[in-house]
């Protein structure tokens, strides 16, 4: 199950404020994540967010193997829409994520490179199991 992580340059010493935008959140209404002709491709299965200083991630935990349906399917989210608007005055460089195809550049642009993803299943059989 892969993992995805964003990254946002944020504005320093305003962690307090985005630690409650975040607290605030609203879940998305389905975990559900469809292909542009509406088929089911994947599930999200939860985020984490990050801050230090001027950096902050949301690392995005699915199933699936479509980065591009999880951003199609926060881009549909209200929750996901009043955070981005909460988070603009504290962020070092405006983006828009007003639409769909906004958002889904932005979540492109924003990604980072994975270098290693292991989990419980990549790991060998212990002996005697």
């Amino acid at each position: 199950m892969p993992y995805a992580a964003i990254t946002y340059q944020v504005k320093p010493g305003h962690e307090e404020e985005i630690a409650d935008i975040f607290a605030r959140f609203k879940r998305v209404d389905s975990p559900i994540l469809r292909d542009s002709e509406g088929n089911e491709v994947g599930k999200l299965l939860g985020t984490a967010v990050f801050i230090h200083g001027e950096v902050m991630v949301r690392v995005i935990h699915f199933e699936g193997d479509d980065f591009s349906a999880v951003g199609r399917h926060m881009a549909t989210q209200q929750g996901v829409h009043n955070v981005e608007a909460e988070l603009a005055p504290y962020l070092k460089t405006p983006r828009d994520t007003s639409t769909v195809e906004a958002f889904e550049a932005h979540m492109r642009r924003s990604v980072m490179r994975c270098v290693s993803q292991l989990s419980l299943a990549d790991l060998p059989a212990s002996p005697g199991s």
